[in-house]
Formats: C-alpha cells, sequence, structure tokens
C-alpha cells in the first residue's frame, strides 16, 4: 500500500509539473554519475520512482527524457568498477526500459540497442543479472512483439531473423530455465507474424538446437535403448521438453509444427518409461516408485504431458479435426492404458489434467471415447482418493477438472457410458457419488468444485430427456447429502452454490415438469409422504415438501413444528435466488448449531459483490488519469 500510493503520488506531481519533476529526477541521476550522492540504494531508489512515471508525459516529453536516462545508465555501467556495481546498475536499466513498452514501440532503433544491450548482459554471470536479462527480454516480447517480426526502416530483414541465427551464441551461457523463459519470449513474437509460411519456416529454425539434441538421444536409444535410462539422458529429455512447453503456451495454435515433429517420438519416450517403471514396481513393489530413477523417468513422462496439454490449450478450432486424428487418437492407448494398469504410487495426475484439457479443447468428444476415459480413469482414481481426504492431493483436484470438463462438453454422455443399460447405471451411479463425495470435502477448493459441477450437472439436465430418470433415481441422494453440508458448519464458505443447487431441485421437483414420481412405492415412508399419510393425492410436491420436514425435524430437534413448517414453505414458494438464500441463512442463524458461531461466509456472496464493486470503481478512478495504471501492466499492448 505505501508503495502504491508513493507511486500514485510520483504522477499526480509529474501531472502539475512535469519539466520540474523531470529535472528533479535528472539531476538526481546527475548526482549518481559524479559519485556526490551514488550508492546502489539511491540507484535503486531513483530507478523505481523513473519507472512509476511511466504515462504521466505526453509521448514527447517522455522520449526526451527517457533518451537522457539511458544514456546515463548506460555511462554509469561503464563508469562502475567492481561486478557488483555493474550488476546492480545492469538490472536498473532493464528494470526502467520495461516500464515504458509505449516509447518502446515508437521509436526501433532505440528498441534494438536496448535488446542487443539486453543479450549482452545474458552473458554477465555475476548472480541475478540473467534471470533479470531473460525476464525484461520476455517482457518486452510481449509488449512490442509486432516490431520483431516487421522489416524497419533500413534494415534488411526482420530482426527475429538476425535473433534466430545468432540464438546459439545469445544463449551460450545461460542455465536451462533462463533458455526456457528466451525460447517463451522467441514463441511470444512468431506468434505475431502474419505469414503462415514464413511463421512456421521461424519456428523450424526456433527448435534447430533442442530438436539436434533430441534427435541425438533417439538415434543413440535407437542403437542401445539402455541409453534411455542414463540421468543425464533424463535431465536432457526435461530440459527439451519444459522447452516445448513454454514455447506451446507462447506460441499458441502454429506450434503444431513442432509437434508433428516431436509428437511421435515422444510417444514412444513415454511408453518406454511406463514400461520400465511398470517392470521395478512388479520386481521390487510400490517402493519402486520412490527410487531416483523412477522420479526421473516419471519427470519426462509429466513433461510429455504438459507439452501436450500447453499446446491444447491454445490450438486452434480450424485444426480441430486434425488434432483429434493426429494428437488425440494416438495417445489414447499409450497414455490411457499406462494409467489404467499402474499402481497408485505410479500414477500421473497431469493424465487427468491433460484429458479435461482435450475434451474442454474439442468442446466436447464422441460418446466412444469418453466411454474409454471414464473406464480408464475415472473408477481407479475415485479409488485412490475417497479412503480419505489426504492422499494423492493432485490427482484429487484434477480428477474433479475432468469430471467438470465432461459434465461441460459431453454431457449426454454420462448417460450412455455403456451399451448394458445396468452397466451404463452403475457407471453413471460411480459419476454421481464422485460429485457427492467432492462436495461432502472439507478442503474448501474439492468442495467448491463439487458443487460447481453439480450446478452445472442439474442446469443442464433440466432440459435434457434424461431429468425423470436422473430425479427418479437420485433426487433423495443428492438432497439428503446436500441439505446434510447445508446444515454444516465446517461447510459455510459454500453457501452460496449449496443454495442456489437447493433452489433448481426443488423447483424441478415441484413444478410439475416431472412425468415420473421420485420416490418409491415400495417404500412405506416414501408412499406416506407422497400422500400426507393417506390425505391427499399423491404427488412430486407433496413428496418433497413432507420429506423436507421430516429432514429438518430429525436434523434439528430443538425447532418447533411450526419453525420447520414455516421454513419449508418459505423454500418451495421462492422463485427469487436473493429471497431463497435470505429464507435459508435465516433459518440456519435460528439453529444451535449455527446461533453461537461465526457466520460471515454466510453472507461471503455479498461481501464479494462489495468487491468487484469496490475494484471497478478503482480501475475507474486509475484509468481517469494517465500513468496511474501503467502501460507495462495494461493488457495486449504488444498487438500494436
Amino acid at each position: 500500500a505505501l508503495y502504491k500510493t508513493m507511486r500514485e503520488t510520483l504522477v499526480f506531481l509529474t501531472h502539475l509539473d512535469p519539466l520540474d519533476t523531470e529535472h528533479i529526477m535528472l539531476e538526481r541521476m546527475a548526482k549518481q554519475i559524479d559519485e556526490s550522492e551514488w550508492s546502489r540504494n539511491n540507484l535503486n531508489t531513483l530507478c523505481w520512482a523513473i519507472g512509476s512515471i511511466s504515462g504521466a508525459m505526453g509521448e514527447e516529453e517522455e522520449k526526451k527524457f527517457l533518451v537522457t536516462v539511458i544514456k546515463d545508465l548506460l555511462q554509469l555501467c561503464e563508469m562502475k568498477r567492481g561486478k557488483d556495481n555493474k550488476a546492480v546498475v545492469a538490472s536498473n536499466i532493464m528494470y526502467v526500459v520495461g516500464q515504458y513498452p509505449r516509447f518502446l514501440r515508437a521509436h526501433w532503433k532505440f528498441l534494438k540497442t536496448v535488446v542487443n544491450k539486453n543479450f549482452e548482459f545474458m552473458h554477465e554471470t555475476h548472480p541475478g543479472v540473467q534471470d533479470m536479462a531473460c525476464d525484461t527480454f520476455l517482457k518486452i516480447a510481449q509488449k512490442c512483439r509486432r516490431k520483431f517480426v516487421t522489416t524497419q526502416v533500413g534494415e534488411t530483414k526482420p530482426f527475429i531473423v538476425e535473433m534466430l541465427e545468432t540464438l546459439p551464441d545469445i544463449i551460450a551461457e545461460l542455465e536451462p530455465h533462463q533458455i526456457q523463459s528466451f525460447y517463451e519470449a522467441c514463441g511470444c513474437i512468431i506468434a505475431a507474424h502474419g505469414d503462415v509460411s514464413i511463421r512456421n519456416q521461424l519456428i523450424v529454425k526456433l527448435f534447430e538446437l533442442p530438436n539436434q539434441s533430441w534427435q541425438q538421444i533417439i538415434f543413440a536409444a535407437n542403437s542401445d535403448e539402455s541409453v534411455l535410462q542414463n540421468r543425464d539422458t533424463m535431465k536432457k529429455f526435461v530440459n527439451i521438453l519444459k522447452t516445448n512447453t513454454r514455447v506451446a503456451s507462447s506460441l499458441g495454435g502454429p506450434y503444431l509444427v513442432q509437434l508433428k515433429w516431436i509428437y511421435p517420438d515422444m510417444l514412444k519416450v513415454y511408453r518406454v518409461y511406463s514400461d520400465l517403471i511398470s517392470a521395478a514396481v512388479a520386481a521390487q513393489g510400490a517402493h519402486a516408485t520412490k527410487t531416483a530413477d523412477a522420479r526421473n523417468m516419471r519427470a519426462v513422462k509429466k513433461e510429455v504431458l504438459r507439452v501436450i496439454e500447453a499446446f491444447l490449450a491454445f490450438a486452434e478450432p480450424k485444426d480441430k479435426a486434425l488434432v483429434l486424428k493426429e494428437v488425440v487418437e494416438p495417445m489414447s492407448e499409450p497414455i490411457l492404458g499406462n494409467y489404467y494398469s499402474s499402481i497408485p504410487e505410479a500414477r500421473d495426475a497431469e493424465v487427468l489434467s491433460l484429458f479435461a484439457e482435450i475434451i474442454s479443447a474439442m468442446k466436447g468428444l464422441e460418446v466412444p471415447a469418453i466411454r474409454l476415459i471414464v473406464k480408464s480413469l475415472i473408477s481407479v482414481t475415485l479409488d485412490m482418493i475417497r479412503n480419505n481426504f489426504e492422499d494423492f492431493p493432485d490427482a484429487r483436484l484434477n480428477f474433479f477438472r475432468l469430471l467438470a470438463a465432461i459434465n461441460r462438453h459431453s454431457f449426454p454422455a454420462l448417460f450412455q457410458l455403456d451399451d448394458n443399460p445396468p452397466a451404463a447405471e452403475a457407471e453413471f451411479r460411480v459419476v454421481i457419488n464422485a460429485i457427492i463425495w467432492a462436495f461432502k470435502h472439507t478442503e474448501r477448493n474439492v468442495a467448491e468444485t463439487g458443487l460447481t459441477i453439480l450446478l452445472e450437472f442439474i442446469q443442464n439436465i433440466q432440459n435434457s430427456p434424461y431429468v425423470d430418470y436422473f430425479f427418479r433415481l437420485f433426487f433423495k441422494l443428492v438432497l439428503n447429502d446436500l441439505l446434510s453440508v447445508l446444515t454444516d458448519t465446517l461447510h459455510k464458505p459454500g453457501f452460496k452454490l449449496q443454495t442456489m443447487i437447493l433452489m433448481y431441485l426443488l423447483q424441478i421437483s415441484t413444478s410439475g415438469q416431472l412425468k415420473e414420481p421420485i420416490w418409491s412405492a415400495e417404500l412405506a415412508q416414501d408412499a406416506a409422504c407422497a400422500s400426507a399419510n393417506g390425505t391427499m393425492q399423491p404427488s412430486n410436491a407433496v413428496f418433497v415438501r413432507n420429506h423436507l420436514m421430516q429432514l429438518l425435524k430429525s436434523a434439528f430437534p430443538n425447532l418447533s413444528d411450526a419453525q420447520v413448517s414455516e421454513v419449508v414453505r418459505n423454500m418451495l414458494e421462492s422463485t427469487d435466488e436473493k429471497v431463497f438464500k435470505g429464507h435459508i441463512r435465516d433459518f440456519l442463524v435460528q439453529t444451535k448449531e449455527f446461533s453461537a458461531g461465526d457466520n460471515t461466509d454466510l453472507y461471503d456472496e455479498e461481501r464479494q459483490a462489495a468487491l468487484v464493486e469496490q475494484q471497478r470503481l478503482e480501475q475507474e478512478r486509475l484509468a481517469r488519469t494517465p500513468g496511474l495504471v501503467a502501460p507495462a501492466s495494461l493488457p495486449d499492448s504488444g498487438l500494436q
């Protein structure tokens, strides 16, 4: 908050008198150069202030000011002795230029000079300088990407071509994580090229080095497969695949060019490491998954999955059929088969995440594909996670991501999970039990995911041909479990979603929309509820009213019949979401369980709405004064 206030103060002072602000800052910079006020802390403070007023001056004033500042900083970098001092000046140069994307986009020669200086810093081995250089280059690439793919005045080719020609020299002294950041920046730049043919050539050129390393390992492994068990080999694989993941996320759909090249070998490597881990488990048991070699093999497998997922997250709709045929179909057997047959400790949670992304990216899959995914992933994962709320946390979260994707994009397939109706019902019951188990979870993220899935499921089913089937078989189960968490103080944060789902359930079951009874005539208790002990014509509406009365009376014996009757009437007659929520909240506060505790979570929705409104007003306030929103933080400015 202090830095935010200081930054805003500097912006307002700049608006009041830009010349005076400029004069003061340049005077302070001059005192750094003549060493009368030199200290690393003073320089850091000054450069932070210079970066803070980006966007507060007119373009011409900003140009004159920034050119002077950068010249002074470069002079200071040359003057200073000692690696520590040079590193501090270098990091400040990179910070300042990163804060002024508008200026960089408007002045190509200056931008090119800054980027070349940045490349020089990538060879500076002083701690932190290379990281800062790579981060700054990525920031510049995101904000000025078009400048790099356009042939500028006085140039013979786009700068990206020059960069790729000298790429081995630029990255020669970088660490693997820094190389990955550099490649991500290059992917970001190449994505801005409008000519598909040239863009594809640039992608091939970008991947020359990693592809050569990859090919050398694959050729060696074709002669001697034991090469793949070498730890250095696995480390190389992980670094190459991480580079591919970073580029896939910044390049988007065009990454398909590279994926086609590496994909067949990636799946072979995945299969080999899967077989090696399975063989080790067969020989040594579950302990084998904890050895260093097994962990390294699994690291490679996980990176393979992440590359595919990163690509699919940005795959272009026009490539859907091609991606389905050349990417999704070939992976099903090696990845799904291995997950299903592996012991729980050897299963990778990334498989669940990947197939959630596949279903989302493809906007749903055909019924046979969903059947295969459910049979291979859902049941076996549920067996892993339902024994307690702690084991396999990553698998737990990704499992529900997968369920949510199936529910959102392949909803009808949930009712066709087998050609045999009893088997299909058994599979569907597994899915419903998984959703119920999720919203009963004490981990807030999992419970919220379960409620979100259930809400979407009920919204989907409301106008589907399966509505009677679902309510006949599962209405009581879902209603009973939903009320148990709604009236449980451990699940207060889910109040908003719980009440929305309850309202939908009650409206659908009592509106007359259902053609079949949702009670069992064979159960005396159900029959009594449906007919109010024989005093009324049996109906779903009568059943729901009396069933709710029974549930609430048994759960809250301290409430009178009149109180319970009143809350049930309010629940069934309220059609407005806010009113319904208010009635439920009033009811809960009356109960002993809630009356003595902290009920702020029951008002979370109102609190969140107030927060959103506060943020909107703050954004409006910032937008009224140029410079209060830093140009470096504005989205999509690199597309200009």
